[in-house]
């Protein structure tokens, strides 16, 4: 499966083999997608949609991706620099991860950028995916690199239901037009 992605796209292993750049990158980078993404307008759409129950406020997703994205990089150096297990290889394992970085800092882009939350929902639903097998491989090889994955898992299955229900109740158009009209109905 993996062994068709193309380099290019595949992180060095020069980040994983060093803990606090596997940790920094994805941080990094999200921190980067999430300020592109004029963080006050991006607030001011969310809190615009229709949202399902239990969405938390605004304010929670900037800390709470901080924390995942290092988790998620600390989990990346432990699985890679151990000794892969019989169910793939390191190059494999770095393929993966980067191929899931890459759905992950695309999610943004699509649900608030393109305001597209049908493509968001695929991005997330194959992320989820995707993410499943990384922790099935990550736990092959390392039993806290697993552990670290989990609470990105859990993350992954509350963002899943909250896009599956902005979309769902804002039938599938969150576009400014639309908000904006729904706005100066309330």
């Amino acid at each position: 499966m993996t062994t068709h992605l193309p380099r290019l796209t595949t992180i060095p292993y020069d980040v994983f083999a060093n803990p606090a750049a596997s940790v920094l990158l994805p941080i990094a980078l999200g921190t980067a997608v999430g300020f592109s993404s004029r963080p006050k307008q991006t607030q001011s759409a969310y809190l615009a949609m229709k949202q399902p129950p239990l969405r938390p406020p605004p304010q929670v997703f900037g800390p709470v991706w901080t924390l995942l994205y290092g988790l998620m990089g600390y989990a990346a150096h432990r699985a890679v620099t151990k000794y892969p297990s019989s169910l793939t290889s390191a190059d494999q394992m770095r393929s993966l991860y980067s191929a899931q970085l890459i759905l992950n800092l695309l999610w943004m882009p699509l649900f608030f950028g393109l305001r597209k939350p049908a493509l968001a929902l695929a991005d997330i639903v194959s992320l989820v995916g995707l993410n499943g097998y990384l922790t099935y491989l990550y736990f092959s090889v390392d039993k806290v690199a697993g552990f670290c994955q989990l609470p990105y898992m859990a993350w992954l299955g509350f963002a899943t239901y909250l896009t599956a229900g902005v979309g769902h109740l804002n039938n599938w158009d969150i576009s400014e037009s639309t908000l904006a009209k729904r706005a100066k109905r309330t």
